[in-house]
């Protein structure tokens, strides 16, 4: 089975790098009190991409995307290897960090506006503060909690302190560091403090203020807002566990979105949602673990064996969904089943010239307007996604090739946000499932 794509009318098929930035508009948000005095919060923010503000070609984007994709990779990898006690370099906990989408808040009484870093893969909210012995340069001025009539240190003795991975004791104050994968850290004081998205006013919201950041990758954002599953993120704290996003391809002129708690379950009218369990990792519990049984290539089951994606006893392997990295990445076994089966597929002579930065590109017939390319399906635990072909296929009609959105991983597999542009896709911690809705962004 084939499916028609069509390069008439661009020049690239923008798919890897997305979400273009759209001034935020006035969004629909409401605070209730539910049972037994619960505070039901839900808002929604305009994402854009770490990029878009950037003069770049579409095609720079894309590569700036990839470099980051496998630098991110490399962190995940030496987390497993950390936890795993496989590494004995590492000497702190270690966790993601980064990611490809920035959001718009605003911190203290009174507010003061920053733009931060939105990752799916760690747990952090932090942003950087004064008095600040290394800090990275950032657009907005740096944070100054004595400007603020809410800001609260927490005690040692808070729960969100013993969630820490790594936290000290100083005049009853609670001290973290949290460091990511290639050894970039914050190093601060945890606090509570008033957070505003678009129009909603949150108390209380617990994150690291940051006078000692180092490293590279967060100089994007003047922070971090972490989404993964543990306490400390900001779906966790809400205590609405739910959040959804949408994004865009980045020829789109519409924006990405990113909705939480109340808002975030999805419209059955957007379409047919597909829905697959969450799994659990010990090791790393901040991910977003599913479970993939197998992939579909045109008409053909892949002779992939389903333990190939399977979490091990140790943590390592398993299958991941995350935002902030750019392309699916398969265990290295897989993908090269995958890539045979494409090469077969696609009936196109095979480029071994162009430096995409992609594992396999095709050279595009001359003076074609469209292309045929395989159905490409990933089968997770009682949902099968099939993927459009622009969430898979890269066509760069310039330069005259076609180029899968993929590649190998040594352990652990992610399902990229390539692969997720244009779905509305919930990722419901109470009921631990993330489910999908193929749909396009503005209609939500």
């Amino acid at each position: 089975m084939a499916l028609l794509y069509s390069l008439c009318c661009v020049s690239f098929s923008a798919l890897v790098i997305v979400a273009l930035y759209v001034s935020p508009v006035v969004s629909t948000s409401r605070r209730v009190l539910g049972d037994y005095g619960k505070l039901e919060i839900g808002f929604r923010v305009t994402l854009k991409h770490v990029d878009s503000s950037k003069n770049l070609t579409k095609w720079e984007r894309i590569q700036r995307g990839i470099k980051r994709g496998n630098h991110r990779l490399q962190r995940l990898n030496a987390m497993v290897l950390a936890a795993s006690g496989d590494s004995a370099e590492v000497q702190a906990p270690i966790v993601a960090g980064n990611g490809e989408f920035l959001m718009d808040l605003s911190i203290g009484t009174p507010p003061n506006s920053y733009s931060a870093i939105l990752d799916t893969g760690s747990d952090l909210i932090w942003t950087q503060c004064k008095p600040c012995t290394q800090c990275f340069d950032q657009s907005t001025p740096i944070f100054d909690p004595q400007k603020s009539s809410t800001f609260t240190k927490l005690s040692c003795s808070s729960d969100l302190c013993e969630a820490l991975p790594q936290s000290t004791c100083s005049d009853g104050s609670c001290e973290y560091l949290y460091t990511y994968g290639d050894y970039s850290s914050t190093q601060g004081v945890m606090a509570t403090e008033t957070f505003k998205f678009d129009s909603v006013s949150v108390p209380n919201i617990g994150f690291g203020c940051g006078e000692d950041n180092e490293g590279d990758g967060f100089s994007q954002g003047s922070g971090l807002v972490g989404l993964g599953r543990g306490p400390l993120s900001l779906v966790s704290q809400l205590k609405e566990p739910k959040f959804s996003y949408c994004l865009t391809a980045m020829d789109e002129t519409q924006k990405s979105l990113l909705l939480m708690g109340s808002i975030a379950s999805a419209n059955e009218s957007l379409g047919e949602m597909r829905t697959t369990p969450l799994i659990r990792n010990p090791s790393q519990p901040s991910f977003y673990y599913l479970s993939l049984q197998g992939i579909t290539v045109g008409s053909t089951r892949l002779p992939i064996k389903e333990s190939t994606f399977a979490l091990e006893d140790n943590g390592s392997g398993g299958v991941i969904i995350d935002s902030g990295t750019t392309i699916t990445y398969l265990e290295q076994a897989a993908f090269s089943v995958l890539k045979k089966a494409f090469i077969l597929e696609m009936k196109l002579p095979v480029d071994t010239l162009s430096s995409t930065g992609l594992d396999l590109c095709f050279t595009l017939p001359s003076g074609s307007t469209q292309v045929e390319v395989p159905k490409l399906v990933f089968h997770f635990d009682g949902a099968d996604l099939d993927l459009p072909a622009e969430n898979y296929m890269i066509a760069d009609s310039s330069s005259g090739v076609i180029c899968l959105a993929m590649g190998g991983s040594s352990g652990m597999s992610i399902f990229g946000n390539v692969q997720q542009q244009n779905m509305l896709v919930v990722h419901d911690l109470e009921k631990e499932t993330v489910s999908f809705i193929q749909t396009q962004c503005q209609n939500i």
